[in-house]
């Protein structure tokens, strides 16, 4: 990024796991500076036939780039979640023009969640709880507190985790969309 110029920064996605369910969701805000430029930006995206979730969090052309670059991933590889990521990381790492991008990933199927990054991270957390973004520390605190109390299901805790953070972080609104994959009926 050129010194000096605006950067959009803020964001807060949040991806939770419970009970065969996984749900992800993420606030609206989209700043620019001190700015706040827009209250409903999406930046969580269904994607490979609504089978997998997708959300970013940094610049918004470097994050909607490297979703471009993970649906080419899934398609290589027969919409293997696991394989398309590390596909990813590799190119993230290697790639001259994709090694300068400002985002970070979170992604997930029915079987697993993945936080992806430029470092090469390529992590499955141990508890299913993801949160990426300026917020997302705040909403994934939320959500292992939620988890640990209550029997709420998994969109749900995403959403009140996200109020949560909204009510803390100042790059987070409360215009919230989640996105939920149910558990496959047997």
């Amino acid at each position: 990024m050129r010194e000096g110029a605006p950067r959009l920064a803020g964001t807060t996605v949040l991806c939770v796991r419970r009970a065969g369910a996984v749900a992800m969701g993420s606030d609206g805000q989209v700043t620019l500076g001190t700015t706040v430029v827009k209250h409903n930006a999406v930046k969580v995206r269904r994607l490979a036939d609504g089978k997998i979730l997708a959300g970013f969090a940094g610049s918004a052309a470097d994050s909607l780039s490297l979703l471009e670059r993970f649906q080419e991933c899934l398609g290589a590889h027969g919409k293997n979640l696991l394989r398309a990521a590390v596909e990813l990381a590799k190119l993230w790492r290697t790639d001259r023009m994709l090694r300068r991008l400002e985002s970070v990933l979170a992604v997930a199927d029915q079987d697993m969640s993945l936080l992806l990054s430029g470092t090469g991270d390529v992590i499955e957390p141990d508890d299913g709880v993801i949160g990426i973004g300026s917020g997302g520390p705040y909403a994934a605190a939320a959500a292992r507190a939620l988890l640990g109390s209550t029997e709420l299901p998994a969109a749900e805790i995403v959403r009140k985790s996200l109020e949560i953070a909204a009510d803390l972080c100042i790059y987070t609104n409360n215009k919230i969309v989640v996105e939920e994959l149910q558990p496959c009926a047997p």
